[in-house]
């Protein structure tokens, strides 16, 4: 637990930051500066051979339920070591979680766990309170999907936001593919053995993030429409620019991986190759610049904000950048946007912890945090939670009768009053 618990904050315990992702929980205590711990989003069963995902939307309440409990239990009792009975919990959300997972996690927080109160806050709103300003384009890259919002005067812009399913889970599915194509393995037996004949048919998922942040890296923008031309090639003309180097890398002590050099930087270009649609990482910046309102669009262009672990891929962001620049000059953009000036933000924090580190900040203000959770009283008495995006919802105090007392932290989500 925090050193420097019950100093200065009248003795109430610090709250637990969890951002659960689809891949990696990130877990700590509010007012720190990093996460305590950094696991897979998954538990282990003893009847199944593969570690079962706990971030799962198409599979029954009971079954999510059993999963989330066995996968929180783990992280306050494995990992910080603390009982949830004495501290507050935020919950790092996306703005695209279904209202069932968020629903069911709640359960598990107050009925299983017996937390005082739970507060979900957007991964993209959180992001903004670590660099202290108040208007940004925020792009999430994360494992399942690439989303961006844009933020303006701390206000989402529900209306202006884009997603495609680009991410670690696409690369991995192509990094899969070719290893399994091109690789070959040295076994203390025999040399230039096939990937498949050694490993299996499918590669372990998490070996593959190891091996994608730690060997690809990310072209820069011309030596990328290079590759691209050479990869689809359809008049025969193109030719592939000159590979990197080959890699040799140890899987273990007897196996020994070679990885050939266009693999490395070819398999990151399927974030900004453009489909038939016309839409990559890239464009989902613009398009969705495109959509917010004209008075607007030069404060967000100024002040770009890349988070997820995608981004801590070598080169994205300089690439990022480089692809902008380049498509903001095509018609289809140069006449919607009279900016052209784009910048992005360098967070204090690593890409993937950046919405945990803003929700750590938020959690530390315990006074804002007590009036904007849900307590467990009112849980209790209600059964939901309020979805803090919904508009059309009643303030919670008036969902009680004038005579009775409200319940504690009863104060609306994401409100002004304290």
């Amino acid at each position: 637990m925090p050193l420097y618990e019950g100093l200065g904050s009248g003795g109430e315990k610090t709250a637990v930051v969890i951002d659960l992702g689809e891949a990696f929980t990130k877990c700590g205590f509010a007012g720190e500066t990093g996460p305590r711990c950094i696991i897979p989003s998954e538990i282990k069963k003893p009847d199944v051979a593969k570690p079962v995902k706990v971030v799962q939307y198409n599979i029954n309440t009971e079954e999510l339920y059993s999963y989330l409990k066995e996968f929180i239990h783990m992280l306050y009792f494995r990992h910080l070591l603390v009982n949830p009975r004495d501290r507050r919990v935020v919950i790092i959300e996306s703005v695209l979680c279904p209202s069932h997972f968020r629903d069911t996690l709640t359960r598990v927080l107050f009925k299983h766990f017996e937390v005082p109160s739970v507060l979900f806050a957007p991964s993209h709103l959180m992001s903004l309170l670590t660099l202290g300003i108040n208007s940004a384009m925020v792009l999430d890259c994360g494992y399942a999907e690439s989303l961006v919002l844009p933020i303006y005067e701390g206000i989402p812009i529900l209306s202006c936001w884009g997603s495609l399913p680009l991410g670690g889970k696409a690369i991995h599915k192509e990094l899969e593919y070719q290893l399994l194509e091109q690789c070959t393995v040295d076994t203390g037996l025999a040399k230039g053995q096939s990937l498949p004949s050694v490993m299996g048919k499918s590669l372990f998922c998490p070996f593959l993030f190891f091996y994608g942040v730690r060997t690809c890296f990310v072209s820069d923008l011309q030596r990328g429409l290079k590759i691209q031309a050479a990869k689809f090639n359809i008049d025969g003309s193109a030719e592939r620019p000159s590979p990197p180097p080959d890699v040799e890398y140890p899987l273990d002590g007897e196996k020994i991986l070679h990885v050939v050099g266009p693999i490395r930087d070819s398999v990151v270009e399927i974030l900004f190759e453009q489909d038939n649609e016309e839409t990559s990482v890239a464009t989902l910046i613009l398009d969705s610049l495109v959509q917010c309102p004209i008075d607007t669009r030069k404060q967000l262009a100024e002040n770009l904000v890349v988070i997820g672990g995608t981004a801590m891929l070598p080169g994205f962001l300089h690439r990022l950048m480089a692809e902008i620049r380049y498509l903001v000059e095509k018609p289809k953009y140069k006449e919607a946007l009279a900016t052209k000036t784009f910048r992005i933000h360098t967070p204090p924090a690593k890409p993937n912890c950046v919405a945990w580190l803003g929700g750590a900040i938020f959690g530390a203000l315990q006074d804002i945090l007590g009036s904007r959770s849900v307590s467990k009283e009112y849980y209790s008495q209600t059964g939901r939670i309020p979805d803090w995006c919904c508009l059309n919802n009643p303030p919670l105090e008036m969902m009680f009768d004038v005579g009775k007392a409200p319940p504690p932290l009863m104060k609306r989500a994401f409100s002004t009053e304290k």
